[in-house]
């Protein structure tokens, strides 16, 4: 990315509508009621040839105190400060307000590149609007619609210039990392892990109840106050994503909003934020799910980690709040056996406790997300696979249902991300489920694949002939001659 963006303004002036406009897709929440926004929303931007990150931030308005809009208004300030260029938005068609005059005055102070935008300027009704945001002293407005993509060129004209400006930084950028990288490159084995490099890094998303600490989990880890955080439940809306190095592992890490029983969601807002939080599941490969060491596993924890089960990625069980706990061996103690008992299907995945407050144990949580994502890819190769499977069957032959012998051939592995095995087998219909789950838990232990998810699959190999379909062949002159 050649430079920052960063879209600014009063709430319900149309930031996130930019910002899907911008990144081409619907990554932001967008509601007619203000203040969806509440964190800082990264996104790859594209404009004609022009390409940058843009960031969505939430609504600014006259509050310096220390409650919720105090705080969000701080982090869209860090995000001014940060940006190159700030597309600061007004309504068109309600003018220029008291707080527009407020915010105008900021921006001034905290950025060298401001750009005004009068949304909502389609048609007539916004040409006031237009007209009167010149008193902003921020330069020449531009006029656009961001729901319906209009002035969208007009904005080019005016990034373009500010992109040559800052490209001279961008190829001495581009210098220095160059020298860096510059290093030799292993090719991919099939029994290596792929490693995280900053092109693709690894995705990592923490889930959890509201008010589990997952915000301020992230901003521990990345090191600095990048999401909105605070004693009231429900902060985060959007499934946020953060793009960091912790431990020398380039990670993403998406923060997602709490999820509460069903039953208990009845607002819109809270419904598109848990869909969302869902749809980053998606993206990740390692899922942290965040739970209260006061409140463990309760029915929402469990059936987070069943989704994450069943979606198929690797698994960290993560207990935050560990430096309230006064005794700490038997905690500890009752934890493991309430994780064994509730989520037999995750049995043997990392479990750790954190103090997302004082940072404690976030090494040990690093080192938990690293091994379940090596084990989410492990490879077995087929040959390990057959004795494995001789040995299993000689131990524990399968059942004979119905006088129908059984007959299990050779197992391969089809597919990793989670791993998933294949065996042929005759009468797979036929295969009880408990004999299903002997096989996997005997893939855990003896392939050492504790808590990643696992998925077998039973073929039907038949009796074929493998001779069947070929035609006959003729005998030759010489044999018959033989004969």
């Amino acid at each position: 990315m050649s430079f920052t963006v960063a879209i600014v303004g009063r709430p319900n002036v149309g930031k996130s509508t930019l910002f899907n406009r911008l990144v081409g897709r619907k990554l932001a929440l967008v509601d007619d009621q203000p203040g969806v926004t509440r964190d800082l929303r990264e996104g790859a931007g594209r404009l004609g040839d022009l390409r940058f990150t843009v960031i969505d931030s939430a609504g600014l308005e006259e509050v310096t105190d220390d409650s919720l809009q105090g705080r969000m208004r701080r982090l869209t300030e860090r995000a001014v400060e940060m940006a190159d260029v700030c597309l600061f938005l007004i309504d068109a068609r309600a003018g220029i307000t008291p707080t527009d005059q407020v915010l105008a005055e900021l921006l001034r102070r905290k950025n060298a590149h401001v750009v005004v935008l009068a949304n909502k300027s389609e048609g007539r009704a916004g040409e006031a609007g237009w007209i009167e945001a010149f008193s902003l002293g921020l330069g020449e407005p531009v006029r656009l619609s961001a729901e319906h993509g209009e002035g969208m060129e007009d904005l080019y004209e005016v990034l373009r210039p500010i992109a040559d400006e800052l490209s001279l930084r961008d190829e001495e950028w581009d210098r220095e990392v160059e020298a860096v990288t510059d290093v030799d490159v292993l090719e991919d084995d099939e029994d290596t892990v792929p490693q995280p490099t900053r092109e693709k890094p690894l995705q990592i998303a923490v889930m959890g109840r509201p008010n589990a600490g997952k915000s301020t989990l992230i901003n521990r880890i990345v090191g600095e106050e990048r999401l909105l955080t605070g004693p009231e439940a429900g902060i985060t809306r959007d499934a946020i994503s953060v793009q960091t190095e912790w431990g020398g592992t380039p990670m993403r890490i998406f923060d997602t909003a709490g999820m509460r029983k069903r039953a208990r969601i009845q607002d819109k807002l809270e419904k598109m934020s848990v869909a969302d939080g869902l749809r980053a599941i998606r993206f990740a490969e390692v899922l942290v799910v965040l739970v209260d060491v006061e409140i463990p596993f309760e029915q929402q924890d469990l059936r987070l980690a069943d989704l994450a089960e069943r979606e198929g990625r690797a698994v960290v069980i993560a207990v935050n709040k560990w430096d309230l706990e006064e005794d700490r061996q038997g905690k500890l103690a009752e934890l493991k056996e309430s994780f064994e008992r509730l989520l037999p299907q995750l049995r043997g995945a990392p479990l750790v406790t954190v103090s997302a407050l004082t940072g404690r144990g976030l090494d040990r949580l690093h080192a938990a997300i690293l091994q379940a994502h090596a084990i989410w890819n492990r490879r077995v190769t087929t040959a390990r696979l057959n004795r494995w499977l001789a040995g299993m069957l000689e131990a524990h032959p399968p059942p004979a249902p119905g006088g129908r012998r059984i007959r299990m051939r050779y197992a391969t592995q089809a597919k990793t991300r989670p791993p998933g095995f294949v065996v042929m087998t005759s009468h797979p219909d036929m295969v009880p489920d408990s004999y299903r789950r002997y096989l996997i838990n005997g893939l855990r232990e003896a392939f050492d694949m504790p808590g990643t998810p696992i998925r077998l699959t039973l073929r039907d190999q038949g009796e074929q002939n493998p001779y069947k379909d070929r035609k006959t062949r003729q005998p030759s002159r010489l044999s018959k001659h033989l004969k």
